[in-house]
């Protein structure tokens, strides 16, 4: 059986990490992986997931099965987190939660769930958008297309184009929405942007699937959450995936949330035995460690105020990054205008080099990024920021 099969490429972010870690060079810069990093390069534990686990481990006692939604308290505390403990979606209990495996995890619920509501169903994704969403939901056997998105010439939305082309959709497809943070762009509808695209939304009978992996790394937890809670109080359904891997810095204990908007109550039900039939039959039951976490700081009034301060904490030094690459770049004589990489949000931005220039940065200056050019912020600090700025400079 297994002799007739053919090796698939290797992802190509793991790839440049793989090379990153064997080259030698002195001021090496990765800014290929897609996590946090403080200034020092290191991905910390937060101070308040240090406290929650410590309580965890003195308080659990039992390595019982949590069943296939989860932790109860997890999905109402992040449920709240996401829609505002008074939406009133949530009041009118219209919302129905589950724990998954991560922010994937819950992004392949959302997929085989939306396979058996209408397995004719088309998804459509920004252009670009995260490289995982396309293969995640064609495995779940749905036809993905793209909607335009972003500008690579002028650095920003495609707006009216996606405008139009969401006018177009039909009322049986799925519009996937990043909720915060683009991943790739890192360009971020504004709030009347968002405000329009709810008015396409609710016109065209689509159902919106919002991905919210980075709650907390724009403006803030609630102004990041504008475009969820706009939505959800104006469509009858909505879909939401939620990852706890970024904001709460659990990366390795993969918890996130899938919730579904129906109209009311009975149909959440209807909708929530569906959703658990699908979890059944992918991995029967998620993992507890990383909800436990979380649900204790959100429980706790303290540990979400420390909480909070420690996201402002990774949330200004992303913000900070971008600032002062920008500048750096100036710095070093660039005439090229590279000032929308401060005005967009998250991770994420494209530099906007060619694929040849992207090879050059990386064969003589080991400066790592994807082929796309799409660098990780978080790799910036002010130890390296100066020579990758002279790097850019060079190979511009």
């Amino acid at each position: 059986m297994f002799n007739s099969l053919t090796a698939m490429p290797a992802d190509p972010i793991l790839g440049l990490l793989t090379q990153y870690r064997a080259d030698k060079h002195p001021n090496k810069v990765d800014l290929g992986v897609g996590v946090y990093k403080d200034p020092v390069g290191h991905t910390p534990i937060l101070d308040c997931v240090k406290v929650a686990e410590k309580i965890r481990l003195d308080t659990e006692t039992t390595k019982v099965y949590i069943g296939p939604t989860g932790s109860a308290p997890f999905n109402q505390l992040m449920g709240e987190l996401a829609f505002g403990a008074s939406h009133s979606v949530l009041l009118a209990d219209r919302v129905r939660t589950v724990s998954t495996p991560g922010g994937t995890g819950a992004l392949r619920v959302a997929a085989d769930f939306i396979k058996r509501c209408n397995p004719n169903a088309v998804l459509w994704v920004s252009d670009p958008t995260w490289a995982n969403h396309t293969g995640l939901f064609e495995a779940a056997g749905i036809t993905v297309k793209t909607y335009p998105y972003y500008d690579y010439d002028n650095k920003t939305l495609k707006f009216d184009q996606m405008l139009a082309k969401l006018n177009t959709i039909d009322k049986d497809d799925v519009v996937l929405f990043h909720a915060c943070c683009h991943n790739p762009s890192g360009m971020d509808l504004s709030t009347d942007q968002w405000d329009e695209v709810v008015k396409v939304t609710v016109k065209q009978g689509f159902t919106p699937l919002i991905d919210m992996a980075y709650q907390g790394f724009g403006d803030g937890v609630d102004e990041d959450a504008y475009g969820v809670r706009q939505m959800a109080a104006a469509v009858e359904s909505m879909i939401l995936c939620s990852s706890c891997s970024k904001n709460f810095g659990l990366y390795r204990e993969r918890i996130g949330a899938c919730s579904i908007v129906a109209k009311d109550s009975t149909t959440a039900n209807v909708a929530l035995s569906v959703m658990l039939y699908v979890i059944r039959c992918i991995y029967s039951m998620p993992p507890a460690h990383g909800a436990a976490i979380v649900e204790t700081i959100l429980g706790s009034p303290a540990l979400k105020q420390q909480w909070l301060a420690e996201l402002k904490v990774m949330r200004d030094r992303i913000n900070g990054n971008r600032t002062m690459l920008v500048e750096q770049l100036a710095a070093n004589g660039v005439d090229r205008d590279f000032s929308f990489i401060a005005r967009q949000k998250g991770m994420f931005s494209f530099l906007g080099v060619n694929p040849e220039q992207v090879a050059i940065l990386k064969q003589q200056y080991s400066v790592y990024m994807v082929g796309s050019s799409r660098i990780s912020i978080a790799g910036i600090s002010q130890t390296n920021v100066d020579y990758l700025a002279k790097s850019i400079a060079a190979v511009l």
